[in-house]
């Protein structure tokens, strides 16, 4: 999954992403950004997040550009074993790209 982060230059775009716990466990995530651009990208809300079963939550990611070169990095979900349960490793291709300067 890619998730594009598109606006003008020095600007801070804002993605949800929404995810999903189709278990009747709870599932708890530690997020983690790595990749050459990494320090640009941003988790707000913190870097764990708890799914209630048979619920989903949003995840807030930003990133603010500081140069006009495409920016990457690669958003890790990795699942804490509640209960001896494990969710899946998810992963998100992070990408950005510089539309327009403002003065």
């Amino acid at each position: 999954n890619t998730i594009e982060f598109t606006g003008a230059l020095h600007a801070t775009v804002v993605k949800q992403l929404r995810l999903k716990n189709p278990s009747s466990k709870t599932l708890i995530y530690n997020a983690i950004l790595v990749g050459r651009d990494a320090d640009d990208f941003s988790l707000p809300k913190g870097k764990t997040v708890t799914i209630a079963p048979k619920r989903q939550t949003s995840m807030t990611v930003e990133f603010t550009s500081r140069f006009l070169r495409p920016a990457e990095a690669v958003l890790l979900l990795i699942s804490k074993n509640v209960g001896g349960i494990d969710g899946a490793t998810l992963t998100f291709s992070l990408k950005s790209e510089v539309k327009h300067i403002e003065p």
